[in-house]
C-alpha cells in the first residue's frame, strides 16, 4: 500500500506569503512552474473558524490545479500532518523572522 504524503507549500503571491497544504506537488510541463493539486483545508463544520484559512479555502474552492512560478516558491516540505493554512504579509514576515526566513530585497541605490 502506498504511503499518503502531505506537503506544506510556502510561496509569495501579491506581496503576501501563502502557506498551503496539498496532497500533490510537482514540476509542471510548462517550464518554470510548480503545480499544486488536491489542496487540504480543515473541516468547514468545525466550531472554531480560522479567518485566514477560510479566506484561502474560498480562494481555492474551484481550483483543480494551481501553477505557481518557481521563483515565487519559498519552501516545500513533506509533513506528517496538515497544519493550518494561512496568509502572512511579506512585510510583516520580513520584520518578524520567526515566521519565515528573511526575504531577499535588493538595496535601492
Amino acid at each position: 500500500m502506498s504511503e499518503k504524503h502531505i506537503y506544506k507549500i510556502v510561496f509569495l503571491n501579491r506581496d503576501q506569503i501563502y502557506e498551503v497544504y496539498a496532497k500533490s506537488v510537482y514540476q509542471g510541463e510548462m517550464y518554470g512552474f510548480v503545480i499544486i493539486e488536491d489542496f487540504l483545508f480543515g473541516e468547514k463544520s468545525s466550531i472554531v473558524v480560522d479567518p485566514s484559512e477560510d479566506k484561502l479555502r474560498n480562494e481555492f474552492a474551484e481550483v483543480r490545479r494551481s501553477f505557481i512560478p518557481m521563483h515565487e516558491v519559498i519552501r516545500i516540505d513533506q509533513v506528517k500532518r496538515r497544519g493550518s493554512a494561512k496568509i502572512v504579509s511579506a512585510d510583516g514576515a520580513a520584520a518578524n523572522k520567526s515566521n519565515v526566513a528573511s526575504l531577499y530585497t535588493p538595496d535601492k541605490k
